[in-house]
């Protein structure tokens, strides 16, 4: 069995990188903080 490969859109990744290299996040703290930012805010 194959585990399928998560696939990140430009965008996100743009988004993470900035939060790392503009602003000091960490590698965690950024795809946590682009994922929210791309989805919204949960209900």
């Amino acid at each position: 069995m194959t585990k399928q490969r998560r696939t990140f859109s430009q965008e996100f990744k743009q988004e993470a990188v900035a939060l790392v290299v503009e602003h000091g996040y960490s590698y965690a703290a950024a795809r946590i903080t682009a994922t929210a930012c791309l989805h919204g805010p949960h209900e």
